[in-house]
C-alpha cells in the first residue's frame, strides 16, 4: 500500500491498480483516490469523527494523511503514524508536520483523541487480541480520552438467497479475516484484519473497563464508535 500512495502522489495517471486478496471475497481493488480525499468527500462518519476529535490527537495507520491533514488546517495538533515508510515519506511531502514510522502496539505517548478510521481497528486482528489492545489503549488516552473508530458488521456476507443470516458454526468469530495485497509487481505478505461488529466490540470492551457508544451508523452495516474508560 505504501509503494501505491508514494507512486499515486508523485503521478497519479502512472499509477498502478491496488489489488487485495481475501479466502472469503473475490480478488478486490482499493481505489488510490480515496486515499487522498477531501474532508467534502469523505463518507458522513468519517466527517463526524474529526468534527469530534479534540485536543492532541493521535491518527493510527494515517496511510497518504488525509485526516490529519484535515485537523491540521483546523489548527489541531495531530500526530499521525504509519508502519510503511513510504506513506511517511508521501505524508512529510503533503506536508503533515507530525509523522512517525511507528507501529500502533509499541507506541509511547499521551493523547486526547485516537484516531482509528477505515476500519483502522482492524489491525488488532483477532478478537483474542483485542485485550492487549485496550492495554495500550490504558497507556496512550489521557483520562477522560476517546477513541473514535468505524468498523462494519459483516453478517451480510453470509445472508442466503430467503434474506437469513446463517453464520458458521466451525470457525472462529466470522469478522476476523485474512488478506493479502498486491501492487504492480510488489506482493505483501498476508496480514489478519478484524471486522467487529458493535456488540462484540461493546461487550469485550466492558470486560476490558471501556464504554462504547455508538454515535451513528451507516448505510453499509458500518458504524462509528466512542470508546472511552469506563
Amino acid at each position: 500500500m505504501g509503494r501505491a500512495i508514494a507512486d499515486f502522489c508523485k503521478d497519479r495517471e502512472q499509477a498502478g491498480r491496488l489489488r487485495v486478496f481475501s479466502p472469503m471475497f473475490e480478488e478486490d481493488e482499493i481505489p488510490l483516490p480515496t486515499l487522498f480525499r477531501s474532508y467534502e468527500s469523505m463518507p458522513e462518519i468519517e466527517r463526524m469523527a474529526l468534527d469530534m476529535a479534540k485536543g492532541c490527537v493521535l491518527d493510527v495507520g494515517a496511510g497518504a494523511g488525509c485526516h490529519s491533514l484535515v485537523l491540521q488546517e483546523r489548527g489541531q495538533d495531530v500526530t499521525a503514524i504509519d508502519i510503511s515508510p513510504l506513506s511517511v515519506e508521501t505524508m512529510k511531502a503533503r506536508g503533515v508536520k507530525k509523522v512517525l514510522e511507528q507501529d500502533f502496539f509499541t507506541l509511547e505517548g499521551r493523547f486526547d483523541t485516537i484516531l482509528m478510521l477505515m476500519n483502522g481497528i482492524g489491525i488488532v486482528g483477532t478478537l483474542e487480541r483485542m485485550p492487549g489492545f485496550f492495554r495500550q489503549l490504558d497507556k496512550l488516552l489521557i483520562p477522560g480520552g476517546q477513541l473514535l473508530c468505524d468498523s462494519s458488521d459483516i453478517c451480510y456476507v453470509f445472508e442466503t438467497e430467503d434474506g437469513i443470516i446463517e453464520l458458521p458454526a466451525d470457525t472462529g468469530y466470522y469478522g476476523e479475516l485474512s488478506f493479502q495485497m498486491q501492487y504492480k509487481d510488489t506482493i505483501g505478505e498476508p496480514f489478519d484484519w478484524l471486522y467487529i461488529d458493535a456488540d462484540t466490540l461493546r461487550d469485550v470492551a466492558e470486560r476490558c473497563g471501556y464504554a462504547v457508544e455508538v454515535v451513528a451508523e451507516g448505510e453499509h452495516y458500518d458504524y462509528l464508535a466512542r470508546i472511552t474508560k469506563g
